[in-house]
């Protein structure tokens, strides 16, 4: 990857104006977010080591090396959209970023979401934990059908004599 590549976390800055310093570790990532998009731009780009350092100590038990390896490996990956972030500014000691991020595997695609927990260690941001969100509640704002009412398929049958009892 050159230096005027688009960074693969899509900032839409070059790589090496935006997670390279940090991969590189010329530099620490100022914020949770930018910590979580140079994490994505490390399997982006098959650089594990980044992953594996900027794990919390009590995390980095539950890392996996060789899986990561392979994951990164076998995946094409397709972009990181930052859906929402709380804290993990500057300021902050701890943050949290809720992502998607896109990756393909065998002409498949698929999207990782997570919320991910950040903290600050001195002057640099560490992972701590990543949950999977919770999934939206589906809500039927459509008419409640009556157990009397004529079946919605046409049938000209009552609901509960037709679709009523599958």
């Amino acid at each position: 990857m050159s230096a005027t590549t688009d960074c693969p976390c899509q900032s839409k800055k070059p790589f090496s104006a935006c997670c390279e310093p940090y991969i590189a570790g010329k530099s620490a990532a100022p914020t949770a977010e930018a910590l979580m998009r140079a994490r994505y731009t490390s399997y982006a780009t098959g650089r594990i080591d980044f992953i594996e350092k900027t794990h919390a100590p009590e995390s980095r038990a539950d890392f996996d090396r060789k899986a990561s390896e392979k994951w990164a490996k076998d995946s094409t990956w397709k972009g990181l959209h930052v859906v929402a972030t709380k804290g993990g500014t500057p300021a902050d000691a701890t943050g949290i970023v809720s992502f998607i991020a896109g990756f393909s595997q065998g002409g498949k695609d698929y999207e990782h979401r997570e919320i991910a927990t950040f903290r600050k260690e001195g002057a640099s941001w560490l992972f701590v934990d990543g949950k999977s969100p919770k999934p939206d509640t589906v809500v039927n704002t459509g008419p409640d059908v009556g157990r009397n009412a004529p079946c919605h398929c046409g049938s000209g049958k009552k609901f509960k004599k037709c679709h009523g009892n599958s």
